[in-house]
């Protein structure tokens, strides 16, 4: 028996951006820059240049005092200023109070006893928490949409510095495609209406236009490259001059699917092994060396041949390279050159910047301290990169391929259990408990490799999709230690984050009270908060759950670092 169904579209009802522009408001963004130089015929037939317009944009208009993006949020989408102006805050930053986020305070000693005599009601919260910040301001309009306001611009204006962008302008674009957080706050001084794209679009109009392609890697170029570079030693001792030619030759590319999230959990349900994802090859083992790969964004896999098939060695992310030791060693032994060591793949997404080796070595090289420089490679004695990484790990392939299968590279304090040695007691539940009002931030089950298993606990991710798409920036990354925190002033339980986590390591929860009654709102309805571990940042002594295992069996890990993952599997 054969059943037909519908085959999905790129764009219908349900996913259209804001249910569809109208047509007179399409002709009219076709009569404006850019999309006006931009050549239609250049889109193909399936993606015209106005379905794009019609389907993955929206025309929003914003007031005096609304934020439209807040610094450190994770966004999905660019502006682009169609009329009025909005105003961009430089520095210093603002304070978390103005912005909604929570001011983090370390307890006095009278804080951390009474934590022993804490009540037994589920899930309490203080009435600050219940409230909103009186600096800040959440509403939502009567098409759902939540709307936040600045409350005190005079002040704001007065102590920070500023700059106004006016019609024409984009802002954005760099967080919406590489998925790292915004870096400024930007709100609305007066009225302004603003062009609103969806990284879907966006991306769509990059590929087939290259008028925006060059516009958009110019203001990367501009604003944030220098200072990106300069965080890497092999750059700080590069001139001005010698800077801006890096500059100015870096390529920019991407690879891979940005719903790496999505892929994920459709994988988990299906019971599938993460190795059946394509992923897209960046640079082969064996080919020539042509350049330094910086990673922008994303995460990549780190492999090598190994019999007959790959053994991943390791996960760069954000602010790590690959292929400078290739380029040395040439530059030093130009009568013995060797290709690529390893394989470096795209893991979901992976954004990166190419820079040639002809300018490594030209302007890098010769200035670079020798204490610098990398090892050379022996390849006579078969200890390559990829062994020699993997003999530091001392984790062994099944363990990395479960850290692949489960993307646990993406933590930052992933809470690892050794089974050999936990023994049950619990005494990391209660220790969460007592630290959070008697209930516990994370589930002592997860998934299991061996003697290892990785609970449900918040992991503090490299790249936390959970933030994406929170209307108020309640969660958001701590100013202490950069944990992912849940501001409960501001949540309005929306659930965008428990459905973005690709771990489920939030929780909604109907919250309760001091005296331990029901919380409600207008409507009588349970008011709902969201919840998961904090990592105990505002607690002296870190994570209460690792402190208290008497069996040393819980550690808070950065799976980043799988040398230290190593060393303490083998302790």
């Amino acid at each position: 028996m054969i059943i037909s169904a519908q085959r999905p579209e790129r764009w219908d009802e349900s996913t259209s951006f804001g249910g569809g522009m109208p047509s007179e408001d399409v002709d009219r963004l076709l009569s404006l820059s850019p999309f006006k130089e931009m050549n239609e015929e250049a889109f193909p037939k399936r993606l015209p240049l106005r379905g794009i317009l019609q389907h993955d944009t929206r025309i929003r208009k914003f007031t005096k005092g609304e934020i439209v993006v807040r610094q450190g949020d994770y966004g999905t989408s660019a502006f682009l200023i169609l009329s009025g102006e909005v105003r961009v805050v430089l520095k210093p930053d603002l304070a978390p109070s103005v912005v909604g986020r929570k001011e983090t305070s370390r307890p006095n000693i009278f804080k951390v006893l009474a934590q022993f005599w804490n009540s037994n009601n589920v899930e309490t919260r203080k009435a600050e928490e219940l409230a909103q910040s009186g600096a800040l301001t959440a509403r939502q309009d009567d098409d759902g949409e939540v709307k936040v306001f600045l409350q005190d611009i005079p002040r704001v204006l007065d102590k920070h510095q500023t700059v106004i962008i006016g019609p024409g302008e984009f802002f954005g674009e760099i967080s919406a495609l590489g998925r790292i957080p915004r870096t400024a706050t930007i709100f609305c001084e007066k009225e302004a209406e603003l062009l609103e794209i969806r990284w879907q679009g966006l991306r769509d109009l990059l590929k087939h236009d290259k008028g925006l392609k060059s516009r958009i890697d110019q203001v990367y170029r501009e604003r944030a490259l220098a200072s990106h570079l300069l965080k890497m030693p092999m750059f700080q001792k590069l001139s001005p001059e010698n800077l801006q030619k890096i500059i100015d030759q870096a390529e920019f590319l991407t690879f891979g699917e940005y719903d790496w999230s999505g892929d994920y959990k459709r994988l988990v349900k299906a019971g599938t092994s993460g190795d059946v994802l394509k992923e897209p090859i960046i640079v082969q083992e064996g080919d020539y060396v042509n350049g330094l790969i910086l990673i922008r964004a994303g995460f990549a896999r780190l492999s090598q041949k190994f019999g007959r098939g790959q053994r991943t060695l390791n996960y760069p992310g954000f602010g790590q390279s690959y292929g400078f030791q290739e380029i040395a060693h040439n530059w030093k032994n130009k009568e013995n050159p060797v290709p690529f060591q390893c394989t470096v793949s795209a893991i979901g997404y992976t954004h990166v910047i190419i820079i040639p080796t002809a300018l490594i070595e030209e302007l890098v090289l010769p200035v670079l301290p020798a204490k610098s420089f990398p090892k050379p490679i022996v390849q006579e004695e078969n200890l390559g990169l990829g062994q020699t990484v993997l003999m530091k790990q001392k984790i062994g392939a099944d363990v990395m391929e479960f850290v692949a299968e489960n993307r646990f590279f993406n933590g930052t304090a992933t809470m690892v259990i050794d089974l050999d040695r936990c023994t049950r007691c619990d005494d990391c539940v209660r220790a969460c408990a007592a630290t959070h009002n008697n209930n516990p931030r994370f589930l002592r089950h997860g998934p299991i490799n061996g003697n290892i298993m990785v609970a449900n606990a918040c992991m503090h991710c490299v790249d936390p999709v959970c933030m994406i798409g929170c209307p108020t920036g309640a969660i958001h990354r701590n100013a202490f230690e950069g944990e992912v925190v849940i501001n409960q002033a501001t949540c309005i339980g929306c659930q965008s984050c428990a459905n973005n986590c690709p771990y489920e390591a939030i929780r909604m929860v109907e919250v309760r009270d001091a005296d331990g009654s029901m919380v409600v709102d207008k409507e009588f309805k349970p008011v709902i908060k969201a919840t998961k571990c904090d990592l105990c940042s505002e607690q002296y002594g870190g994570p209460a759950c690792e402190r208290a295992c008497p069996h040393d069996a819980l550690v808070r890990i950065n799976m980043n670092h799988l040398g230290t993952l190593g060393n303490w599997l083998k302790r």
